[in-house]
């Protein structure tokens, strides 16, 4: 696993063969039953060196949904969503509407480690908009979904990215790029 430099915005996320990373109902189920390395396909190292999680209203809804305790609850997390001031408080995270050309730098200044971009698409396709994005760790799950959420929505501007390493991890490829800017 590359380690991340301390302030990077990096992108850490699965992905089916077909580019989503979630069925039409936000779920995903679809992950469970997916022969990796027999541990955590090297999550708990990667999370080691975050500092500060950012994700979108969307995927902090699913996030709920996933666990009874909030899984990022050591770590500062922001949730970006039109109307904060409409959202249920929730001691572990902060719900902004500030620009993310604002909001990143400063976060990223903030940090004791990378800024992680957990999701979803559109907030991706914002970063990429906004060259807000460093490093993309993606993982391949060996599965077409044929429909969902995609990972780069309709209307992603075009983007380079640039392989650093592979790894295998069970029927996992994790891909490791450098965001072109």
């Amino acid at each position: 696993m590359n380690e991340s430099k301390s302030n990077q915005v990096v992108l850490y996320i699965a992905m089916s063969l077909d580019g989503y990373i979630a069925l039409p109902d936000h779920s995903v189920d679809w992950l469970y039953d997916v022969k990796g390395d027999g541990g955590d396909n090297g999550y708990a190292e990667f999370y080691d060196t975050v500092g500060t999680v950012i994700m979108g209203r969307l995927t902090f809804d699913e996030v709920l949904k996933l666990s009874e305790e909030f899984p990022y609850a050591g770590k500062p997390c922001y949730v970006t969503t039109r109307t904060p001031e409409k959202q249920q408080n929730n001691p572990h995270v902060t719900f902004t509407d500030e620009a993310l050309t604002e909001l990143i730098p400063r976060l990223q200044s903030e940090s004791e480690g990378a800024v992680w971009l957990l999701g979803g698409g559109q907030l991706v396709q914002a970063f990429l908009q906004k060259g807000l994005l460093d490093e993309a760790v993606i993982a391949i799950i060996p599965k077409v979904l044929g429909k969902g959420i995609p990972l780069f929505p309709e209307g992603t501007m075009s983007s380079g990215f640039e392989l650093q390493h592979v790894e295998q991890r069970g029927d996992i490829a994790m891909l490791y790029y450098n965001i072109q800017k």
